[in-house]
């Protein structure tokens, strides 16, 4: 896995120990992809990349030490995607940009998540070709550009925060640094599914109030 060596290699230190099982053996899924992100995750359990834009989850470990929520917690329909309703249904979150737009396996493939509109794309057809496609256009996937810029301005990214607009993109916020705060990553997941099924089912033009953005 040439691309997912390079991209393990480039991230930062393992945000956990060695995971104490393997996915395969604890979530449902394709066998084929989860046995990808174990072996991602055996080489560095987690971790960012791309100055803190791209945060892939790690796997529980055997000494519960990290302050990171694990794959496990992420996924659960307790913690921000039960606003979704059956919408994420046979999606397993694995990682996530700057922006909160998250990386899952759906089926045999690789999708990514629009939180503020609920869409669905495909990315890749493996873990692989995710990495291949991640290191080839970064700046894209990731975030990176706005990243960088809001931390030149505002100092390092927290760890578990990510960065959510004051004006949702959806509704032509900008991706600039003066629109966006950086919130807990559940928390502005939260916000956001809270405005989904606010908006799913509004026509074009209609118009909405905002809610309160989360504590920052």
């Amino acid at each position: 896995m040439i691309s997912l060596d390079k991209l393990i290699s480039i991230a930062s230190p393992p945000l956990a120990a060695k995971p104490r099982d393997t996915l395969e053996n604890t979530v449902g899924g394709s066998r084929a992809r989860l046995a990808e992100i174990d072996f991602m995750l055996a080489n560095k359990n987690g971790f960012y990349a791309f100055e803190g834009a791209l945060h892939v989850f790690h796997a529980p470990d055997f000494y519960g030490n990290s302050n990171e929520l694990s794959l496990i917690e992420w996924n659960s329909l307790d913690l921000w995607r039960g606003q979704y309703g059956d919408l994420t249904e046979g999606l397993f979150f694995f990682a996530e940009d700057v922006f909160g737009v998250q990386f899952a396996i759906q089926n045999e493939n690789i999708v990514s998540f629009e939180p503020e509109s609920g869409e669905i794309k495909q990315v890749a057809g493996d873990v692989e070709e995710w990495a291949r496609a991640v290191l080839s256009d970064f700046r894209l996937l990731t975030g990176f550009p706005v990243a960088h810029d809001w931390q030149r301005r505002y100092g390092g990214l927290p760890s578990g925060k990510r960065l959510l607009p004051k004006i949702p993109f959806i509704f032509g916020g900008q991706y600039d640094s003066s629109n966006l705060i950086a919130v807990d990553a559940a928390e502005g997941m939260r916000y956001r599914g809270q405005m989904w099924q606010q908006i799913r089912d509004l026509p074009d033009g209609a118009q909405v109030r905002l809610m309160p953005l989360p504590a920052h």
